[in-house]
């Protein structure tokens, strides 16, 4: 019987059941060998009794057994010696009929080894490959749709991008998903679409983070679902925004002269959430999303309605030229490892308020970005070998709140909002035509309605630095010349503004001389007369006279 908590069962039987068992081999191997004692069969090997003693000729006996066993050990030998002769001379024939090969087995030979190798599959992650798939989706969609994040929508535009857009081919609409709708106060979700629907068609979107896989449905429908699945309602699994997009597609897609399925590319920076859109409007897991930036590799196509097709394109690349809180947020540096995720807390610490950001995270009152990452790793518990804070896991959970959709912060609208060089009041009015804005604003309204939205007090407040410059192709990279971190000028400004402040308060003590003009930015030093000995001073000290 197998016991409790044990894997196999043991192997200990009862005393009367173990001599039961001995009992019956005995007697089934007496019975064996009373069959055979009958059969005259004996297991045993007779001994050789050899020659007798007693038997005449004893000794020539014996040197006649002896030459046989000799015999038969040298003809084993030359058999042996006669094999190994016959394999020399098969291995000879094969070496010399293979030196005289036919020629034309040879050149086919030759044909077969001077086939062209396989070309290297790309590099998905090298710039070449995401710009290319990046126009590929431009050039095969009839609407272009920006996906822009609420919490900087200024920040997530790329100018090369919207320009390329307009001066393609084929009267390309471009519109504006605003995304991330819930992580934003209203006050700014409204100001935000009032200020970019003066260029383009406005969509508010808050896209479901909970979008399931497809076998996984499938497999969950075939048993008993719980109450609480079925009424998902939770802020995660909601989505909102999806029927206004679907209806204005629809709406143009019947209103276009061609038959063909209407082609919408989603196109934005990293981790703007554009797969997530995709799946939140397919209602199952069509394209991979996650925190991680630059999961979408490749476009991908995706169709959502009989005549509607979305596609997926890979984030922008951001140039080198933007500065370094942009690059911090839409940029892939960090994980290419071409920026220390450290250095990048500390660029976006710069940009937002300080107690802002003690409220958000709960933590004290810190000095630098170090501080607080000692502090944040304690928090949340992330701890190296000897209870030591990891604040390098603390910098990358911190970034990840701060791309992904969880941090809430936002940045104020532009009260002044002008066309940027290439545009025109000519081209809003061609991107504005053929949409049912009505049904929009209205559809926008309705969003904006079943959304929670947290408090201006709750959200941090971040500067935004403007639009993000991107790259469509590689060449453009050779023409950028990378500007100087912001971090590096204020540190360098600091011993600076320390050093005039110590000629300040040095100026009393020092003798008269003329007057230097001073310049912005650069630091003087007044020559000083040292040529009298300290020991012809009146306070100088003497031995004989102080100490008594």
């Amino acid at each position: 019987m197998k016991r409790p908590k044990l894997k196999t069962a043991s192997k200990r039987v009862s005393c009367s059941k173990r001599y039961k068992i001995q009992k019956k081999v005995r007697e089934h191997n007496r019975k064996l060998k009373k069959e055979a004692k009958k059969k005259g069969v004996s297991k045993r090997v007779k001994k050789d009794p050899g020659v007798p003693s007693s038997a005449p000729f004893k000794e020539e006996v014996l040197r006649e057994a002896e030459q046989r066993r000799l015999q038969i050990e040298e003809d084993k030998e030359k058999k042996r010696q006669t094999k190994i002769v016959e394999r020399a001379k098969k291995r000879k024939k094969e070496t010399a009929s293979k030196g005289s090969e036919p020629t034309a087995k040879k050149a086919r030979q030759d044909v077969v080894e001077k086939q062209p190798e396989k070309p290297p599959a790309p590099d998905k992650n090298s710039k070449h490959y995401l710009c290319s798939e990046l126009n590929k989706v431009i050039d095969a969609s009839d609407v272009v749709i920006e996906v822009l994040d609420a919490r900087d929508p200024l920040g997530c535009r790329c100018p090369q991008l919207e320009e390329a857009v307009l001066q393609r081919e084929g009267n390309k609409k471009l519109i504006f998903v605003l995304s991330k709708i819930d992580l934003v106060p209203i006050e700014n979700v409204e100001r935000w679409i009032q200020c970019l629907q003066l260029e383009f068609p406005v969509v508010a979107f808050k896209a479901s983070t909970q979008i399931k896989d497809k076998t996984v449905q499938a497999r969950k429908s075939s048993r008993i679902v719980a109450s609480h699945e079925v009424l998902d309602r939770s802020r995660a699994a909601a989505c909102s925004g999806d029927g206004c997009l679907t209806e204005l597609l629809t709406s143009f897609a019947a209103n276009k002269q061609d038959e063909a399925s209407l082609k919408v590319g989603l196109v934005g920076f990293p981790n703007v959430g554009k797969s997530s859109i995709i799946n939140s409007m397919k209602g199952i897991l069509a394209c991979n999303a996650g925190v991680k930036r630059g999961i979408t590799k490749s476009m991908q196509e995706v169709h959502i309605l009989k005549n509607v097709k979305l596609i997926d394109s890979p984030g922008v690349v951001a140039s080198a030229s933007n500065p370094p809180a942009s690059m911090s947020l839409r940029s892939l540096q960090v994980e290419e490892g071409q920026q220390n995720v450290l250095e990048a807390v500390r660029t976006l610490l710069k940009q937002c308020d300080h107690s802002q950001i003690m409220l958000q995270y709960n933590v004290p009152d810190f000095r630098n970005s170090l501080e607080f990452l000692t502090l944040f790793a304690k928090k949340r518990g992330y701890l190296q070998k000897g209870g030591l804070p990891n604040t390098q896991q603390a910098a990358t959970a911190f970034l990840a709140d701060w791309t992904g959709a969880k941090v809430s912060y936002h940045c104020k609208a532009p009260e002044n909002h002008g066309l940027p060089a290439y545009m025109s009041d000519a081209v809003v009015a061609e991107m504005q035509s053929g949409w049912d804005l009505d049904n929009l604003r209205k559809g926008n309204e309705e969003t904006l309605k079943g959304v929670k939205f947290p408090s201006q007090a709750s959200s941090i407040g971040f500067i935004s630095k403007g639009p993000t410059a991107g790259q469509l192709s590689v060449l453009d990279s050779s023409e950028e010349t990378p500007v100087a971190s912001e971090g590096a000028a204020e540190q360098n400004d600091e011993p600076v503004q320390n050093a005039e402040e110590a000629n300040k308060t040095e100026e009393p003590d020092k003798p008269q001389t003329a007057p230097l003009k001073k310049q912005p930015g650069q630091v003087h030093f007044q020559s000083v007369d040292i040529s009298r000995s300290a020991a012809t001073t009146d306070d100088a000290y003497d031995f004989n006279t102080h100490f008594k």
